[in-house]
């Protein structure tokens, strides 16, 4: 059974750091692009990082550039996302994605709020 957990979300105050992490089972993790996606309130869902399966390869969203650092462990089957200098407009839900071919996978999500 294929799963991924996020963890790691919650209330922090803008300029704040969060570490988001997605734990992944039931499938191959080092063989799968991993990515971190984003839904704010009335908005589209949107990339915001990913990863190669080696982990050699990044990219991120311009508006996440040098704030959010996406990495993986292969060993452990887990995705991280590092956010830093937190702003208001980063509230959303936190998205795990593993993609291997035509494959697709999601975990539940987790809320990240930013506010004073």
């Amino acid at each position: 059974q294929v799963q991924l957990v996020e963890s790691g979300g919650g209330l922090v105050q803008p300029g704040g750091s969060l570490r988001l992490s997605c734990a992944a089972s039931g499938f191959t993790f080092s063989s799968y692009v991993m990515n971190w996606y984003r839904q704010a309130p009335e908005k589209e869902r949107e990339l915001v990082a990913g990863i190669s399966s080696t982990g050699g390869s990044t990219n991120y969203a311009d508006s996440v550039k040098g704030r959010f650092t996406i990495s993986r462990d292969n060993a452990k089957n887990t995705v991280y996302l590092q956010i830093n200098i937190l702003k208001p407009e980063d509230t959303a839900v936190y998205y795990c994605n593993a993609v291997y071919k035509w494959l697709s996978y999601w975990g539940q999500g987790t809320q990240v709020t930013v506010s004073s």
